[in-house]
Parts: structure tokens; C-alpha cells; sequence
């Protein structure tokens, strides 16, 4: 791989890089001569992400935020269900509390542009408890005044789970079921979206994003996608 031009290098950090989609955007960014840096938070060993080119894994087993090494770029794709949190107060401080403890992190480390997986119906007036708390995170991170911020608003992602040794969710296994039957007559902004499709099309917005918020939901996600992948 050729060494990064200096000129147009970028210094990223990822929360959640164990996930289907946090996996799919540290793999990406990695084979991205572009990259300069890539800062893997991480609760848990993953030695496959460790031995990615650029990366420099950093352990955060909770609480609070290890100092980070200065980055242009962060990127958040931790998440949980409230079934595997144990209760609505564990989910919180996942899908909120850490969120916004690893933005003002990256803040202090002169981060300028930030991306967050959030979900599909995220609404802080929701009166789903889930898409509620999405919400409020949204509107949170929107408070801290990144120059650019990228909300990422995906469908029910398809992906091997079981590869990550993370226990399967039920509505995404059965996405992956009934997808090839479902598709023809779904909307796309609700069908079901590969994860790696999630990654390259929020790099893909990160790439030429302007100064302010974009919100993209799943369609937009899956169009940005269509557009970078390479056609065979």
C-alpha cells in the first residue's frame, strides 16, 4: 500500500470499531491511502482490527475516555439493544452517555468533523423510549458545534454478528431472512441495509460533507453507497 500523501492525510478516531458497522468503516479506512492515523477505542480485544495498517488500538473499557493523540476526523458507531444493556438506564449510558463522552473527546483533540451511527426513527419527542434517546444523542452532539457533523440514520442492518462473537438480534435476523423476498416492495428508506453499505456511504458523505449538520437516513445511505462501490 502507498505511504499516505502528507498533504491529504487524515487522522481518524472510531468508537465502536468492533461493531458490523464500526468493523466495516475501520477496515475501509485502513485500506484508504489517504489515512494517516486510525485510533481504534475499543472495550475489548480484537486482534484482526489491531493488525489493520495505521491502526493504533486504545483500550476503553468504560468511563472515561482515554486522551486522544490529535485527529481531524471521529467517528461513533457504538450502539446496544436495551435486551443485551439489561435495562433502559444501561442502554442510556451506552447509546447517550458514551456517545457524548467520546464527542467531547474528540473535541479536545482539535476533531472538527464527527459522524454518528444513530437508527432509523431517532426523534427526541418519540414516544419510543430507543428512538427517543437516539434523538436526544442527536440533538446533544449537535449542541457541541462540530464545524461538520454527519448523523447516519440506517435501517436494520445485515451482517455475521456471529463473526463478532456478538449474540444475534432478533428484527436483524430476520432481515436477513426475508430481505430477498421484501425488497421489491419496501421502501427503501426502511429495507434493510448492509452494514459495510452503511460505512462507505457515511465516508462517502464525510468526503465532500460542508460546514453544518447532514442527516442522512437509510435510502440516502444506500444511494451514497451505490455511487462509491465499484461496479464488476
Amino acid at each position: 500500500m502507498p505511504a499516505p500523501d502528507s498533504r491529504s492525510s487524515r487522522r481518524y478516531a472510531i468508537a465502536g470499531a468492533s461493531g458490523l458497522v464500526g468493523g466495516a468503516l475501520a477496515r475501509q479506512l485502513a485500506a484508504d491511502p489517504r489515512t494517516g492515523a486510525l485510533h481504534l477505542l475499543l472495550r475489548r480485544q480484537a486482534p484482526a482490527l489491531a493488525s489493520l495498517p495505521h491502526a493504533q488500538v486504545i483500550a476503553w473499557p468504560g468511563g472515561a475516555v482515554p486522551r486522544l493523540s490529535p485527529i481531524d476526523t471521529a467517528i461513533c458507531a457504538l450502539g446496544t439493544t436495551i435486551k443485551a444493556a439489561g435495562s433502559q438506564a444501561a442502554f442510556r449510558t451506552v447509546d447517550f452517555d458514551a456517545v457524548l463522552d467520546f464527542a467531547r473527546a474528540a473535541r479536545a483533540a482539535d476533531a472538527t468533523r464527527f459522524a454518528v451511527i444513530s437508527a432509523l426513527g431517532a426523534d427526541a419527542a418519540s414516544a419510543v423510549f430507543y428512538n427517543r434517546v437516539k434523538g436526544e444523542m442527536e440533538q446533544a452532539l449537535i449542541a457541541l458545534g462540530f464545524r461538520t457533523l454527519v448523523i447516519a440514520r440506517p435501517s436494520l442492518l445485515l451482517g455475521d454478528r456471529a463473526a463478532l462473537g456478538q449474540a444475534p438480534r432478533f428484527g436483524e435476523a430476520l432481515a436477513q431472512t426475508l430481505t430477498p423476498w421484501m425488497t421489491w416492495f419496501t421502501p427503501r428508506r426502511v429495507r434493510p441495509i448492509r452494514a459495510e453499505h452503511v460505512a462507505t456511504g457515511l465516508l462517502a458523505a464525510l468526503a465532500d460533507a460542508d460546514a453544518g449538520v447532514r442527516v442522512l437516513e437509510s435510502d440516502a445511505l444506500q444511494r451514497l453507497a451505490d455511487t462509491a462501490m465499484p461496479v464488476h
